[in-house]
């Protein structure tokens, strides 16, 4: 595979469907950083819960990929992607504002909070599959990279303003009322997808004699049999394993660890996010200028050692340890997902994206539930410090499969096979017309 140019291309943001796209996932990205500070402190700071029952509200967020994430694959691959995006987008609106609105009747409880997780979590599955089918079926497969660099660009910078407005929001409004945002953003995001002018994708055609078992098979087969997509499944699960544990004992750690207040907390999780901003925005030179299977391993090795800082920070300017530490953390792995989505959509046929995204989403995605808990039973049993540092510990074994593989040995990911092809760039339209990408 030929070294990728730079994530910023004049030519995707002529693109009408493709400014959309990205207005769409800064709207719905912003308004789930908002929630990433504001739900645990729901539970933290409003239901009293403590540090296990908040490591159950982080693994109940991403359980659905363990659990629907295979058939999920399948159902995607068998219905159009930009109505289901749709339909997710509002699902996840309306759960949302269910807090708010139960947190004013005086009736909210974990239960509800771990419902409200499991069905945004769902309906996240759902979103996010079709999301990375639909960028192939937009783009022509060597603007790949670059589309997968700015959707990185735009997620990175919403990670950068998300957790500071949410930190705001709940030192102001509180808490429950701050994830109003996450329910206003989900719904501009599905207008915004509403807006695309794209003519209407056809529907997949059904396989005669193919069911649901046999469909979920397929996509297993290809991502288990590939050498190289079993590799970054072992190394994206392990690594997710870790930022769950991370997930699940963070909030506790800040607030009764470092002291920090609700603002404070929503800044330092702005500031490490910005390490990922950085790396979206350089994630295609430096895939250039080193190789793309090279920095697939590169990013993992030289960030994870920094994940050490987090339970070194403490009170005063040593907080400011856990935000390097994040910063660092983040910036590798903005790189690595940049590089490797783009050889995944490259790499599969347009009829199996679907699974293929589902397949690799259930494996690595599936982690992060086991993590949380077990990141939540360590808090609860030897503290949020303890708790920390087994999981900086974990980050430096996330490598290791990257470095026992031909990866290692190789500068750029190979080509694809030829009867993988993106859409033509015919399919964008004039100039007259730019093609907004939601």
């Amino acid at each position: 595979m030929a070294p990728s140019p730079p994530v910023a291309s004049s030519g995707l943001l002529r693109m009408r469907d493709f400014r959309l796209l990205l207005a769409g996932a800064a709207a719905g990205q912003v308004g789930a950083q908002v929630t990433l500070v504001a739900l645990p402190l729901v539970a933290v700071l409003v239901l009293k819960a403590p540090a296990f029952e908040v490591g159950l509200l982080t693994a109940a967020e991403t359980a659905a990929f363990l659990l629907i994430g295979l058939p999920a694959g399948a159902w995607v691959d068998r219905m159009r992607k930009l109505p289901l995006m749709i339909r997710a987008d509002v699902v996840r609106a309306v759960a949302m504002a269910s807090v708010p609105l139960a947190a004013a009747a005086d009736v909210l409880t974990m239960a509800q909070l771990y419902v409200v997780a499991l069905v945004t979590g769902a309906a996240t599955v759902f979103f996010d599959v079709a999301h990375q089918s639909y960028l192939p079926q937009l783009l022509p497969k060597e603007q790949l990279m670059a589309g997968n660099g700015a959707l990185e660009t735009v997620r990175s910078s919403a990670h950068v303003a998300g957790p500071g407005l949410g930190g705001g929001l709940v030192q102001l409004v509180g808490a429950h009322l701050a994830i109003v945002a996450d329910a206003i953003g989900y719904a501009v995001s599905a207008l915004f997808l509403m807006a695309m002018k794209r003519p209407p994708e056809p529907r997949p055609e059904p396989v005669p004699g193919a069911s649901l078992r046999s469909d979920i098979g397929e996509g297993l087969r290809f991502v288990l049999g590939h050498p190289l997509l079993r590799v970054i499944a072992a190394t994206t699960g392990l690594g997710n394993f870790f930022t769950a544990m991370l997930m699940a004992t963070q909030t506790v750690f800040l607030v009764r660890e470092v002291g920090l207040e609700p603002a404070s907390i929503g800044l330092m999780l702005s500031a490490s996010a910005a390490g990922g901003l950085l790396g979206a925005l350089t994630a295609g030179v430096l895939a250039g200028r080193l190789g793309q299977a090279r920095i697939i391993w590169l990013s993992a090795l030289a960030t994870g050692p920094f994940a050490l800082l987090w339970p070194l920070s403490g009170h005063g300017a040593a907080a400011a340890l856990f935000a390097v530490g994040s910063g660092v953390v983040s910036f590798g792995a903005v790189v690595y997902n940049v590089a490797q989505v783009s050889f995944r959509q490259t790499l599969c046929p347009p009829r199996l994206l679907g699974r293929m995204n589902a397949t690799l989403r259930c494996l690595v995605w599936g982690t992060l539930p086991l993590g949380a808990v077990v990141g939540g039973a360590l808090a609860g049993s030897f503290g949020a410090r303890a708790a920390l540092w087994v999981c900086a510990l974990g980050f430096l074994l996330v490598p290791i499969p990257l470095l026992c593989s031909p990866l290692r040995r190789m500068r750029d990911l190979p080509a694809p096979p030829d009867d993988v092809d993106g859409p033509d760039a015919s399919d964008h339209g004039s100039g007259a017309e730019p093609i907004t990408v939601a």
